[in-house]
């Protein structure tokens, strides 16, 4: 490679970047218009508990609850409240048995299961504990101990309840990588179609050289649009050098793509035409951040996947390296793949 070759490269793609007026206009007010949505976003988790009870029977202690704080729901069937707690209606569920009076009355231990969301925190699980157990002395008027079963519904993420605009935040972040398949993916397209990128092979730059560029420009403007939002918002409080390597990682991944689709296009409409789908596809992991329950475990064939569990990991929970390595290096795979594949396929446009 000759790195002098690949520098005055760079700086032409970058310098046609900048001059497209349309591309330019989207990046700009695309990173503005992701700000704006962040921090309109409620800053603060609502401080209601939202309880969902079943039981054939409701002991009347637990129709008196105190409402402060709390909103209580009854649920028709323990299948539902599952299904409730899981998707995050309810925080917590609690399943009272047929039986539950019964027992109590007889001195015996009923069992009760308890229901919690994947971010409830340790603080609610140890007080609905002690709540369920406080009720049942009410009813026998003498203290009283009965089995409480726990279970976690989704993946178990300890710590507190996320405000909305954190949530949103990986959809933000990947929503401005992947923007940059457009800008990129447009550039190459017009340079293969104008043959100016078999002119370049003419001269001394090889096509290592071209690629190598190409991909300095896409991975640099995506990667600092990324790092700058991600700063700006929050972001890289915690650990920020695993956001870094994972939006390094994103960024290298919409390259790739944008090798593929260029290879594809012709123009910019088929650029869009191209692009719009696939950013469908890319934009979906992150529904199950902001809408938990929304999606199941199929998306995680999607390379953004690992993409979103990274940044939601890391920025809202303060997860370390051993907590998302296997993200990190499902998701570099995916991009070694896909960066191969669009070479191949883009090289062979070119000859």
């Amino acid at each position: 490679m000759n790195w002098r070759i690949i520098g005055t490269l760079v700086s032409k793609d970058l310098s046609l970047f900048f001059r497209k007026k349309g591309i330019l206009a989207i990046t700009i007010l695309g990173l503005v218009f992701y700000l704006i949505i962040y921090f309109v976003m409620p800053g603060t988790v609502s401080e209601n508990l939202k309880i969902g009870i079943h039981a054939p029977e409701l002991p009347p202690v637990f129709q008196h609850l105190p409402e402060e704080g709390l909103e209580i729901s009854i649920v028709d069937s323990e299948e539902i409240l599952r299904q409730s707690v899981s998707d995050g209606t309810y925080i917590v569920g609690i399943s009272l048995p047929p039986d539950f009076i019964e027992k109590l009355n007889t001195g015996q231990k009923p069992d009760v299961n308890l229901y919690f969301t994947a971010d409830a925190p340790e603080e609610i699980r140890v007080a609905m504990d002690s709540l369920v157990n406080e009720f049942a002395s009410t009813l026998t008027g003498q203290v009283m101990t009965v089995e409480v079963s726990q279970e976690i519904l989704g993946q178990d993420l300890l710590g507190t309840p996320i405000p909305p605009r954190d949530r949103l935040r990986p959809l933000l972040a990947i929503f401005i990588i992947f923007m940059e398949i457009l800008g990129l993916a447009n550039l190459i397209s017009e340079e293969v179609e104008r043959r100016t990128a078999q002119a370049l092979l003419v001269t001394p730059a090889t096509v290592i050289d071209l690629f190598t560029a190409k991909g300095i420009a896409g991975i640099g403007l995506a990667f600092v649009q990324a790092v700058l939002f991600m700063a700006i918002v929050g972001g890289m409080n915690v650990n920020p050098m695993i956001i870094l390597v994972v939006l390094f990682i994103g960024a290298a991944l919409a390259t790739g793509l944008a090798f593929l689709i260029s290879a594809f296009a012709k123009d910019f409409m088929s650029v869009l035409a191209w692009s719009i789908p696939v950013l469908v596809i890319l934009i979906v992991p992150s529904l199950g951040v902001m809408i938990p329950g929304a999606i199941t475990g199929w998306v995680k064939v999607i390379p953004s996947y690992y993409l979103v569990d990274a940044v939601h990991r890391v920025a809202n929970y303060g997860s370390g390296w051993g907590d998302v390595w296997t993200s990190l290096l499902i998701l570099f795979g995916y991009t070694i793949v896909i960066i191969g594949f669009g070479i191949l396929v883009l090289r062979r446009k070119l000859q």
